[in-house]
């Protein structure tokens, strides 16, 4: 048995048979075959069919570990050409450095192609064949020269106010307003700012801030309203701002009670001045269901209907403010002056003082108070009068300085005043005793009070000696 075992082991292969041991060394090491000998017997033409078979198996097995090794995206290893070194390198260059001007991917992953189809690289213009259209300049780009495009047009782009800034901007300008009373600053300041859709709401702030403030705060803010009507805001911006207040009555009545009452003064005065449409009012006539609106709208209507003829309402906020006329108030004090005489209320008359809100003119109350004892007969006008200027004094409502002024101003007229009475420098000694008794005036200003001549000429049968 073991004869035949090594006749079979040393017997030659029959043609096409191939042993197991051929066929796993070839799969063991798949690049030891002889190359040499192939190539001599493919030249020769001298190829057997076993030698002819063996080398398409080859080729095929070859063929598909090229095919599975390039297609895989996960492998890292870089593929191998036939002879064993690295695809694209220079088998020349030192340490078997790769080509720099070979395109293709050394990452492993892809197909092999060259990089952006060829169009790619340094010094690449792009692929062949492509052509390319004129481009806009980009104004990024280094070598961008703005003169050669032309005329160039520059543009302040404002960006939007945002609603929860709006409110810190426009208060500082509402507030120097009140100070001023310029409504074209207020305008042009307004163009510098980009309110876009809330534009409207500077018309409420402006109305909630005069609220909170005096009468006068009030009249400037109807003005204001009134200039910029067509302008800078349309009727249904101001008709939209209006409503807005209106909803915010329940919260601005906390600070201000009578603000239902003002707010249908500003809407009379905006419908009297053609701010509002006509028709705002109808607008709301039962549909409104809070009782602070409500009342507001009918304070407006019983306004306009005492006004039929639409007579702008000026007196609205009443009369007060140094932006009036002299002549206006100086009429006012005087108004107040005689009512004070009729009713003798000192507390009535101090209130219409401080409605005038002229601090700096309250000289004028004292002269024509001083002015109004020379010219009355009694000595009731100058009791009165001076249980009004003590009033004022203590009161702190009339300062020192205003005292002064107004009693000195007396003082220089009293020439003037004595040719209409008489005895005017007798009953201004009177009157500045008694004020200085009741601590109205200081003793300096008494002791300036001009005294009238004592010296008489006897007749001219005296022979005009002056009689002591």
């Amino acid at each position: 048995m073991a004869t035949e075992v090594d006749t079979w082991s040393s017997a030659p292969k029959a043609d096409g048979v191939f042993s197991f041991e051929d066929n796993l060394a070839e799969a063991n090491h798949p690049y030891t075959v002889d190359d040499d000998l192939l190539n001599e017997a493919e030249v020769n033409g001298n190829w057997t069919p076993q030698e002819k078979a063996l080398h398409e198996a080859r080729l095929k097995a070859k063929a598909k570990r090229r095919l599975r090794k390039s297609s895989s995206r996960n492998s890292t290893s870089e593929s191998f050409s036939e002879s064993g070194e690295l695809s694209g390198s220079d088998p020349h260059s030192p340490k078997g450095k790769v080509n720099a001007s070979d395109r293709k991917s050394r990452t492993g992953k892809g197909r092999g192609l060259p990089k952006k189809g060829g169009a790619g690289g340094k010094g690449v213009w792009g692929a062949a064949g492509m052509v390319y259209e004129d481009e806009e300049p980009d104004m990024r780009d280094p070598n961008y020269d703005e003169s050669a495009q032309g005329d160039t047009v520059y543009a302040t782009v404002v960006p939007e106010v945002d609603e929860k800034e709006l409110e810190k901007m426009v208060n500082p300008i509402v507030q120097e307003y009140f100070e001023h009373g310029d409504t074209k600053e207020v305008q042009m300041l307004l163009k510098g700012l980009n309110l876009g859709q809330h534009k409207y709401e500077f018309s409420s702030l402006a109305v909630s801030l005069s609220l909170e403030g005096k009468a006068s705060h009030r009249e400037l803010t109807s003005r204001l309203l009134s200039d910029l009507s067509g302008k800078m805001l349309s009727q249904s911006e101001m008709a939209r701002a209006f409503d807005k207040i209106l909803k915010e009555l329940p919260d601005l009545i906390l600070d201000t009670p009578e603000a239902p009452q003002m707010l249908g003064q500003f809407i009379a005065r905006a419908i009297a001045d053609h701010v509002l449409p006509m028709s705002f009012l109808d607008c709301y006539k039962g549909k409104v269901d809070c009782d602070h609106a409500r009342v507001a709208l009918d304070r407006a209507e019983v306004l306009l209907n005492m006004k039929r003829e639409m007579v702008r309402l000026d007196n609205v906020w009443g009369v007060g403010g140094g932006l009036r006329p002299v002549k206006h108030l100086v009429k006012e004090m005087n108004l107040l002056l005689k009512e004070y005489l009729i009713s003798g209320d000192v507390s009535e008359a101090e209130h219409c003082l401080r409605d005038l809100e002229v601090p700096h003119f309250h000289h004028e109350l004292v002269y024509e108070a001083v002015v109004m004892v020379l010219e009355s007969k009694g000595d009731t006008a100058s009791h009165m009068m001076i249980k009004l200027l003590q009033s004022f004094w203590k009161t702190g409502l009339i300062t020192v300085d205003q005292m002064n002024r107004g009693f000195q101003r007396v003082y220089d007229e009293l020439p003037e005043i004595n040719l209409d009475v008489p005895h005017a420098h007798s009953i201004m000694e009177t009157f500045v005793d008694l004020c200085y008794q009741e601590s109205v005036i200081t003793k300096q200003l008494r002791d300036a009070c001009p005294a009238r001549g004592r010296k008489r000429f006897v007749s001219e049968g005296d022979g005009g000696a002056i009689k002591n």
